[in-house]
Formats: structure tokens, C-alpha cells, sequence
């Protein structure tokens, strides 16, 4: 950041401004990926990894001032928060179907490779003087390299289907069987399930029965009365997926879990933000004990989330109210902290807490929502949880201008210890009703699109 402040001539408020722009483009961009990944699938992953590379080598080369920078970082937050949402989608969607904790797996990978890549950065900025454009034209390397990986796993996806005879429906669709089709050689637009009490196959997905009735049949299944035709495994990854499934998202538990994902992610990005200034201005720390800060934050998260990765989301509001109160601990450790020994010990602290709790709460829409909605069940929690992400900075900001950075750091504690309280009775609320948290068409409690509403 500093080499592209440098680049671009641009004064600290300028900078600042600039970087709004990331939120900007972030927010609407998380809202509408969901929608496309239900439909294509790990396609979107890919492309838009690939998408996130380039602009991310544009904003190199073409930051040139405040204004072509913003622009780029506004395409740069866009395409980020897009490829946030598709990757958690299919995070939840490999977690669903192999039963292996995915998602905190990819959380600790994350976070291990910011270490990784800061480290990176300054070796080859500092150390070896490169231009500003090398480390990202790395990344984008590495951002291709994924995106072939996630493309190849799709295509052995449809080859598994192609090789079993398996009918490609969508993880989280109702069991399809074998029968006639229409006149037309199409099939029928309804399937009648039957119940899972009466020993047929239950749904992949939920954990409360299949009911009796008729179920919207994705596009390219053929039921009707018979044997049951398997679902290919690759489906379950998003490698499957056909048509547009017609179930949709109930809007009430997933702006409850989002808004505990707020919490989490402002305590977290306090400590991201802040976390050096404080070394400095309060411990008296010199530029690189300084600047480890961050760096210890971000690997104790790491190995936090790949040594918490076997908890399975049916202990969530253990984890979660555990993660809470050790986040608040490790706070409230650094507001009475004047050692960088002890601000250090306080910031890992609060850093083991915080790694396992947007992965826990992304674990539990994982087993609330089926395979047809959950990439936008994924958009509405991602994009509510991100508002935390960008409020926690200004939190401490604004705290600190009126009671100094350890009173502050108090406030971030008094944060964290509020989502340790509210996180049983919204959890509960929540899942309470033992209800999915996708719905057919039809429902009065589904989340309607807002362009069909237009029309």
C-alpha cells in the first residue's frame, strides 16, 4: 500500500478515500453473485478468480492519481466481494457433500496465505526493489492457477456424471426416479416425492424429511414413480448444476446469522487496522516490531482455523460463545497492555478467538440450506457480515478520538463480549423452528427476486 500511495501521489486523507471505494464496489457486487452461482456454478469461481487477478494488476499499473485509483479499487472491491461469495458457496457446497470441515479449512488458508503475501511483498519491494506491478502480476498467476484447478474439477464432475448414467440434479433437489416422459420427450414439470419414512432416499441436504407433495423438478431431472436414479457426486460441488432451481432463500435467519458475522468481523478487522498503530503510538514499538502486529494476528488466525477445523457445526454456539469471550479476553489484554511482549500476547488472544467465528456461522448456513439456494443465502450473509468488516476501523477510530486507543481497545472488548451474549438467543431464534432456510416458489417467507418484482 504504501508503494501504491506513492505511485499515485496521494496525500493519507486521499488514500483513505480511495480505499472507501472497495466497500463501495464490494457490497452490491456480494449481493447479486449469489444468483449466479446458484445457477452456474464453480464456473462463476473461476472466472471470477481469474477477474480478480487482472484488476487487481490493473490497480498497479493504471493508480496513477486519486481518481483513476478509486476507479480501480472500486472494480478491485467488486470483483473481490463477488469471489468471496463463490467461494464460500462452494466451501459450503465441498463441506455438505464430503462431511470434511471445508470451510474453516479455506478461512485458515486465507489467513495463511495474507502472512504469506505480506511477507512476500515486502521482500520484493524492500528487499529487492522490484516495480510495484511484480507482486501482483504474481498473484494473478497464482489467481489463473486456482481457477484451472476449480475448472478441471468441475469437468470431472460432469465426466463422473456422463460415466455412472447419473442424472445431473442439483444437490439439495428432491430425489428424482425413473419413468416416462411427456409426450414431447420433455419431463414433467412436478414430481411427486414420497415421504422418507416410507423408506425411499432422504434429502441430501436437510435434516427434516422430505413431506409429501409436489416439488418443483430442476430443469433436465425425469421423475416419476420407480427406482431411484442417484445423484452424481459432483453436483453436490456445484459441478452439476442445470437450469435455475426455483427455491429461494428465507430472508429472517440468514440477517441473523449476518449479523452476528458483523460483530465478529468488526473485532476482527479492529485488531487487522489497528493493531500496529497501537504497538506504536501505546507500546512505544519501532517500525518492524510494529509492523508484526498484523503479521502475529493473522498467522495465530491461521492455525487457529486449520487446528479447529474437525468442530462441526452441530457445537456452534459453544465455539462461537467460546471464540467470543477468549476474542473479548485478548482485548481487553491489550487496552491495559504498555509491553510489546504483552500487547503481542493480548492481540494473538484476541486473534485465536476471532479465527473461528465467521467460519463456525458460515458451517451452520452450510447445514440450513440446500445446494439450490445456497449462493444467495451465501450473498445475504456475506454482504451483512461485511458491513462489520468495514465498520470495525471506524469503530476504533471514533473511540479513540474520544478516550484514547486503550479506551478504545475497551470498546472492542465490550464488542466482542456483546456477541458472546446474543449469540445463544439469535442462534436459537434462528433454527429454532426446525424449519430449512430455503423454500419452494410460492412461499410467503422466500426472498423474491428484486428484478422479477420489478417486472
Amino acid at each position: 500500500m504504501p508503494a501504491i500511495r506513492a505511485q499515485a501521489e496521494l496525500s493519507d486523507g486521499q488514500l483513505g478515500t480511495a480505499l472507501l471505494f472497495i466497500g463501495a464496489g464490494a457490497l452490491p457486487a456480494m449481493l447479486v453473485t449469489g444468483r449466479a452461482v446458484d445457477r452456474w456454478g464453480l464456473r462463476v469461481a473461476a472466472l471470477l478468480l481469474v477477474t480478480l487477478g487482472a484488476v487487481g494488476t490493473l490497480v498497479a499499473v493504471a493508480g496513477r492519481d486519486v481518481w483513476s485509483l478509486s476507479a480501480g479499487l472500486a472494480l478491485l472491491g467488486a470483483s473481490s466481494g463477488a469471489a468471496d461469495v463463490a467461494i464460500n458457496s462452494a466451501a459450503a457446497s465441498a463441506e455438505r457433500s464430503s462431511g470434511r470441515p471445508v470451510i474453516t479449512r479455506a478461512h485458515g488458508t486465507f489467513s495463511a496465505m495474507v502472512v504469506i503475501g505480506s511477507l512476500s511483498t515486502g521482500l520484493l519491494l524492500g528487499g529487492l526493489g522490484v516495480p510495484v506491478v511484480v507482486p501482483f502480476l504474481l498473484v494473478a498467476g497464482v489467481a489463473v492457477g486456482a481457477a484451472l484447478s476449480v475448472v478441471a474439477d468441475w469437468r470431472a464432475a460432469l465426466a463422473t456424471q456422463a460415466t455412472d448414467g447419473t442424472t445431473p440434479v442439483a444437490a439439495g433437489a428432491a430425489p428424482v426416479t425413473e419413468g416416462t416422459e411427456g409426450a414431447d420427450g420433455t419431463a414433467p414439470d412436478e414430481a411427486k416425492v414420497p415421504s422418507t419414512t416410507e423408506g425411499t432416499v432422504p434429502d441430501p441436504v436437510r435434516a427434516t424429511p422430505v413431506a409429501e407433495g409436489p416439488v418443483p423438478c430442476p430443469a433436465g431431472a425425469a421423475p416419476v414413480t420407480g427406482k431411484t436414479v442417484p445423484v452424481a457426486a459432483g453436483a453436490a460441488r456445484g459441478g452439476g448444476r442445470r437450469g435455475y432451481p426455483g427455491y429461494a432463500v428465507r430472508l429472517f435467519p440468514l440477517l441473523v446469522v449476518g449479523g452476528l458475522g458483523a460483530m465478529a468481523f468488526a473485532v476482527e478487522n479492529a485488531h487487522q487496522s489497528w493493531g500496529a498503530v497501537y504497538l506504536a503510538d501505546v507500546a512505544g514499538a519501532g517500525p518492524a516490531l510494529a509492523s508484526a502486529g498484523p503479521a502475529v494476528f493473522a498467522a495465530v488466525v491461521a492455525l487457529t482455523r486449520f487446528a479447529a477445523g474437525a468442530v462441526g457445526s452441530r457445537h456452534a454456539v459453544t465455539v462461537l460463545v467460546s471464540g467470543a469471550v477468549t476474542a473479548a479476553a485478548g482485548t481487553a489484554l491489550v487496552s491495559v497492555a504498555t509491553t510489546v511482549p504483552v500487547v503481542l500476547l493480548g492481540l494473538a488472544l484476541a486473534a485465536a478467538g476471532t479465527a473461528v467465528l465467521f467460519p463456525m456461522l458460515m458451517g451452520v448456513v452450510a447445514a440450513h440450506v440446500g445446494e439450490t439456494a445456497r449462493g444467495r443465502a451465501t450473498s445475504v450473509v456475506t454482504t451483512v457480515a461485511y458491513l462489520g468488516f468495514l465498520a470495525g476501523p471506524v469503530y476504533v477510530g471514533r473511540w479513540a478520538e474520544a478516550t484514547g486507543l486503550p479506551g478504545a481497545m475497551v470498546a472492542v472488548a465490550a464488542l466482542a463480549a456483546a456477541l458472546a451474549v446474543l449469540t445463544w438467543p439469535s442462534l436459537r431464534s434462528a433454527v429454532g423452528t426446525g424449519s430449512p432456510w430455503d423454500s419452494p416458489p410460492g412461499d410467503p417467507d422466500r426472498l423474491e427476486d428484486v428484478a422479477g418484482r420489478a417486472r
